[in-house]
């Protein structure tokens, strides 16, 4: 989807398009002030009335921004007081993750209802299967990627840009080729020609690090990666990994496209605004801490989960991270039991630095059988106090 929590907004907002917008963070009092001010009314409000990004103060990070914003080097998980000093001018919304998550089911419904076998690649993307669609392969498969897009916008009134390919690993870069609201077709023999000249960046799976590394080494095309020879490269990442980037260079990915998979993890973590101490800040911190394993809890209600594993996320003043988990014998999807075993993995980090960020995620997840599923003890309000926060 093309820029989705932003072009989410400006349906709401249909005054702001065309201009710099960027989303991030939570709902701000200005934000409550405006939503009151022009109740039921939320494109009426003048475009001289919304905040600023100059005006941020925060460790918000930038979900998404509208392509206007994108032209001054403005990105998602930019920081928000970064962005601020590239685009001034900004205006800044809320993420309103429920309206984000109503459109998401409802583009994918749209897409479902031509092409059956959709593997769900998260709030704003998914892979589709072509293969044994009625006219799928007609044009290379650029009649039935039409008709998706047509189905998309007429549903939720949003773009969307897709790329087709024999796989998912140049499909997605395809994707990126021409947004927005654009269709690029890549085949095989497109290797040379369209893949090989982009950044090793653009292969989904090297990131920050590991394409460092090869920029060290002096590969920075994907074409100078197939150039490579395997061995060389098992030799400087490992026999897995390098074995795997000598064949994604060379275009060749036999991943399926899945349309159902079990999840493995589950988390809820908040940046703060300011630094919290453990011990001057302890109700502050305890509300955060309470509210965030209620909604770990309600997650795995919603979905349908028990889990067996609980832990914590930290990350100090300094930015070192640091992660505690502890495995229970009875799987649970309660509020109460996620804080008390979460509070017990508090004690076993220090505690001695101010935070920055305080999460929770609970793993080793087990479907609840729905005969089930009503003998679950529902979320409840109150954690049990362990003696932190």
């Amino acid at each position: 989807m093309d820029a989705f929590y932003a072009s989410v907004e400006l349906l709401r907002y249909p005054q702001l398009k065309g201009l710099p917008v960027v989303i991030g963070g939570g709902r701000r009092p200005q934000d409550e002030a405006l939503a009151a001010a022009y109740a039921g009314r939320p494109g009426d409000i003048p475009v001289a009335a919304f905040p600023l990004l100059k005006e941020y103060a925060g460790r918000g990070v930038i979900t998404t921004a509208t392509y206007a914003a994108r032209q001054f080097g403005v990105g998602s998980a930019m920081g928000m007081m970064k962005a601020a000093k590239l685009c001034p001018q900004a205006i800044v919304l809320p993420v309103d993750f429920e309206e984000v998550r109503k459109y998401s089911r409802m583009f994918k419904n749209a897409i479902t209802e031509i092409a059956p076998v959709m593997q769900d690649r998260g709030v704003d993307e998914v892979y589709i299967d072509f293969t044994d669609v009625p006219g799928g392969q007609r044009e290379g498969g650029r009649v039935l990627a039409r008709l998706i897009q047509k189905s998309i916008f007429e549903k939720t009134g949003l773009t969307c840009s897709i790329g087709v390919a024999p796989n998912r690993l140049l499909a997605k870069m395809a994707s990126e080729f021409n947004k927005p609201n654009g269709i690029s077709i890549v085949y095989e023999e497109d290797l040379q020609s369209k893949i090989w000249p982009l950044n090793v960046r653009k292969i989904n799976g090297i990131g920050p690090k590991a394409g460092e590394k090869l920029a060290r080494l002096g590969i920075e095309t994907i074409g100078q990666l197939a150039a490579q020879d395997e061995q060389w490269l098992m030799g400087h990442f490992g026999k897995s990994t390098g074995a795997w980037m000598h064949r994604v260079a060379w275009g060749r990915d036999d991943s399926p496209v899945v349309t159902e998979s079990e999840p493995v993890s589950m988390s809820r973590e908040t940046t703060f605004d300011r630094d919290l101490h453990a011990v001057r800040d302890r109700a502050e911190l305890g509300a955060i801490f309470t509210d965030l394993c209620m909604r770990v809890a309600e997650d795995l209600q919603r979905k349908g989960y028990v889990a067996r594993t609980i832990g914590i996320k930290l990350r100090y003043d300094d930015f070192r991270g640091v992660t505690r988990d502890q495995t229970i014998a009875e799987p649970t999807q309660d509020a109460a039991t996620i804080r008390r075993v979460a509070g017990l993995c508090l004690k076993r980090v220090p505690l001695d630095r101010r935070l920055r960020l305080l999460g929770v995620r609970v793993a080793s997840l087990v479907p609840v059988a729905p005969h089930s599923a009503d003998s679950m003890p529902p979320a409840r309000k109150q954690g049990a106090t362990v003696g932190l926060f």
